[in-house]
């Protein structure tokens, strides 16, 4: 599942990213956003404005709140989690997705997410994070609307679509990942015209050659805490990025390999060198690039 991450950018970087006009917003750094967390996301609905919806979608049949974090891509389909799984996307006939993925689809911004070991979860937390200066990113999120019986307001919520796991996170011992999309995907993510049969192909696993990941302190559990002093390392990356051809492949979709596995190899400091670089008190989101 994907529960933690984080989104620390500047506006400026954000817009010029996905192709956005100036959004008169504030925008603070977000060093553990977690379940009920309002988070930045760009919907289908308005693909050229930043809006704050909860962390955890509620369907609007609902009764209660449910914050359902994440939707398995894969429905009931593989269960076992199953690397490479090539099978049937069962997403589309959960009750709780089925509309949201035909229609109500949402690009979920990020700087990096965090995950444990299946068994430890985030008494070992990692942060995971694209290689190549690859923020801010977006997970493939879907939304919907729900209307809270006891107080009667409307409640814009998202969940983060998953996947089976590439090499890097079953190397951290998980067998699931978010979804990531690149440019090309993203805008077709967020197109109302875009079919199930264009959206379903983009549920595989990011490229592992293009990712990292170091282990982080256990504080980053509570989710009332915020700080920068979560995601200091507490340990080495997993990969040597100066030797890139030690990264593991995975099998994944060719746009990934064709497009990006030629930059793998960058020595360029990355946001990972970065943050092994950064002090606690240093606040500044430019340094987390």
């Amino acid at each position: 599942m994907c529960g933690r991450y984080i989104l620390v950018t500047t506006l400026e970087k954000i817009e010029d990213k996905f192709g956005l006009p100036p959004q008169h917003i504030s925008l603070e750094p977000d060093y553990n956003i977690s379940a009920g967390h309002l988070a930045a996301v760009i919907t289908d609905e308005k693909p050229k404005e930043i809006q704050f919806y909860t962390f955890g979608m509620t369907p609007f049949w609902a009764k209660r709140e449910m914050l359902l974090v994440n939707a398995r891509g894969e429905g009931d389909s593989n269960r076992a989690d199953t690397p490479g799984f090539r099978g049937a996307m069962g997403i589309i006939q959960k009750p709780a997705f089925r509309k949201p993925i035909r229609s109500q689809r949402c690009l979920v911004l990020a700087s990096a997410f965090i995950e444990g070991p299946r068994e430890a979860g985030l008494t070992k937390p990692f942060l995971i994070y694209l290689r190549n200066h690859q923020n801010p990113f977006a997970f493939a999120g879907i939304w919907d609307i729900w209307l809270d019986p006891q107080t009667g307001e409307e409640v814009a919520s998202f969940s983060i679509i998953t996947t089976t796991a590439n090499t890097l996170l079953q190397k951290i011992g998980n067998p699931r990942m978010p979804v990531i999309l690149d440019g090309k995907e993203a805008k077709k993510w967020i197109r109302t015209e875009s079919h199930l049969s264009e959206i379903i192909p983009m549920l595989n696993p990011y490229d592992s050659r293009l990712m990292n990941a170091y282990p982080l302190d256990p504080g980053i559990k509570n989710p009332e805490v915020n700080n920068k002093s979560l995601i200091l390392p507490a340990g080495k990356r997993l990969y040597d990025e100066s030797e890139p051809k030690a990264a593991p492949q995975v099998a994944t979709r060719g746009y990934h390999q064709n497009r990006k596995a030629a930059t793998a190899g960058d020595k360029t400091s990355t946001m990972g060198d970065r943050m092994d670089q950064a002090s606690p008190e240093d606040s500044n989101p430019e340094n987390m690039q």
